[in-house]
């Protein structure tokens, strides 16, 4: 029994001991503050080391920065067109919901945005020489006239580009006229287009050879993307101005 009050006094001195020296880690040492405790409550990423500030751009824009996004140029294209030449991409509707778009030059000359689009064929007429917009029209080939479109595209100068994308069905009030006249502006499709084919074309007046730019994809319940038309087409590329046109 006369032990125990010594035994209390040793258990009461650890006691302090103990509870001194896990204040002192806690609060990092004498003259230190209190860095402890607030790296306590700091999480790793808002940490800095010297290494971190180091890594860091000094001017402050970001930190990590983002992957660069890949550079777009005229009309969304991944890379600049040469010289003397017109950059373009012709984008046909997809079924009969969404509308088509051609664009020349980072310049959008027909589109659902613009409300000069329709069902049929969306066609511009372009001067092949200086690129400017002649005149953009779109042709119903389900319900509209035919003669229309001949009167459109029969009297075409020498070097007029003709942009060509298809809306809903491009055919079906098509005859062998003009298909001919397509033809002779490149085409190699044309005389087998049908109702509610998918069809992008560039082509022009005076041509000897046919156009590259070309792409038909055939209405076929087998293989359609959507049900009852084939999926929509998208083409773009560059091509050279005409060194003249009258």
């Amino acid at each position: 029994m006369r032990l125990a009050g010594p035994l209390r006094i040793v258990v009461l001195v650890v006691s302090v001991g103990v509870t001194w020296i896990v204040v002192s880690i806690l609060l990092g040492g004498p003259g230190s503050g209190f860095p402890r405790i607030q790296q306590l409550f700091t999480s790793p990423e808002s940490s800095v080391t010297a290494g971190d500030l180091r890594a860091r751009p000094m001017d402050n824009t970001c930190y990590p920065c983002p992957a660069p996004r890949a550079r777009k140029y005229k009309c969304g294209l991944p890379q600049p067109c040469p010289e003397e030449h017109l950059a373009f991409r012709v984008v046909s509707g997809a079924a009969n919901v969404i509308g088509p778009k051609i664009c020349l030059e980072d310049k959008m000359l027909m589109s659902s945005v613009k409300d000069n689009v329709g069902r049929g064929l969306n066609i511009a007429l372009v001067n092949g020489v200086s690129g400017e917009l002649i005149e953009a029209r779109a042709f119903d080939m389900w319900a509209g006239d035919v003669n229309d479109l001949l009167k459109f595209i029969r009297p075409l100068h020498e070097g007029t580009l003709v942009f060509v994308a298809s809306y809903d069905d491009p055919a079906t009030k098509m005859n062998e006229e003009t298909r001919k006249l397509f033809s002779e502006l490149g085409s190699r499709n044309a005389k087998e287009l049908a109702f509610r084919d998918s069809w992008v074309f560039v082509g022009a007046k005076g041509v000897q050879n046919k156009s590259p730019f070309e792409q038909h994809v055939k209405n076929s319940k087998h293989s359609n993307k959507y049900e009852g038309w084939p999926e929509a087409l998208e083409m773009e590329g560059c091509i050279p101005r005409r060194s003249t046109a009258s």
